[in-house]
């Protein structure tokens, strides 16, 4: 495969994200408008606790927030259009001001058309712009896209997925998507990669994804890491979705040293803090590169 510098910025919708060497990794917070998300139980699901709850991103430092209103959970049921769009709609309405970049986390081309309307800045599809219409949607706007490897569909997802090579399938998928979007006029600029933890791989399949992640950073995309609060976490720590604080910010922590540029999380002020001890640690360390190299 192809090796291509890493990406200078990240063109975000109204938004242009610097990603050099000395930056920090992007932190997007996730805010689902859901009453049956895995890892939140709903908890967010009524516009004012939703935005309490952004609230307390924006406090944190969050540089985006993704808001969501279907569960992606394996085996979750679709939600219909119209239901989605009362959910999430309003929120955006109410955040489109506040100062962080707007994410829509969803796969269908009506609702992306419909919140890029409200001027969200970036699309994260689950299904990598698959559906019919959405690559034309996304076209005609300057959004950020985050594409993310899936293999099959939520609800048959983690019905015993199957690769000759994780590593080099979800690689190879990813960067058609890419190709496909850059010959629809789409910039490169504008594209994240995501190599889809927990989305249709078994447990061995996501380590093998952390272990080796720095090389979905080698094509010339910032790649985002979606760990947070994950089966993958809890089967090695045997904690309940509540209790995997601490094992989610290891594993984002994990992802950021082999190149992630990005950490989805639902825990931003604790993500945020363990972030900013490792750039710490990083400006020195490239510090002491600079002047034993002078």
């Amino acid at each position: 495969m192809q090796v291509n510098p890493s990406p200078a910025a990240w063109r975000c919708g109204h938004f242009l994200f610097e990603l050099s060497k000395t930056t920090r990794p992007l932190v997007m917070g996730i805010l689902n408008a859901t009453p049956d998300s895995f890892s939140d139980g709903g908890q967010f699901y009524q516009r004012d606790a939703g935005l309490k709850q952004a609230e307390k991103m924006i406090a944190a430092g969050v540089d985006i927030i993704d808001i969501g209103g279907e569960s992606t959970r394996p085996g979750a049921e679709p939600v219909a259009l119209q239901e989605e769009l009362d959910r999430v709609l309003p929120v955006i309405e109410a955040l489109k001001e506040c100062g962080a970049a707007l994410s829509i986390d969803t796969y269908k081309p009506e609702t992306m058309r419909a919140a890029l309307d409200l001027g969200v800045d970036c699309v994260n599809d689950i299904w990598a712009l698959r559906q019919e219409g959405a690559v034309d949607v996304v076209k005609q706007s300057n959004c950020g896209v985050v594409l993310m490897h899936m293999q099959r569909d939520p609800q048959t997802m983690q019905f015993d997925p199957h690769y000759d090579n994780v590593l080099q399938d979800v690689q190879t998928f990813l960067l058609e998507r890419c190709a496909l979007l850059e010959e629809a006029g789409i910039a490169s600029n504008r594209i994240t990669i995501d190599p889809g933890f927990g989305f249709g791989k078994s447990l061995e399949h996501n380590y093998q994804l952390l272990a080796q992640f720095a090389l979905f950073t080698e094509h010339g995309y910032p790649v985002l890491a979606g760990i947070s609060r994950k089966s993958m976490l809890g089967k090695v720590t045997h904690k309940e979705v509540g209790d995997r604080l601490i094992p989610s910010i290891a594993a984002a922590i994990m992802a950021v040293e082999r190149g992630a540029k990005i950490v989805r999380t639902h825990d931003v002020s604790e993500t945020m803090d363990a972030i900013k001890i490792w750039q710490a640690m990083r400006e020195q360390e490239l510090t002491s590169f600079i002047m034993k190299n002078d």
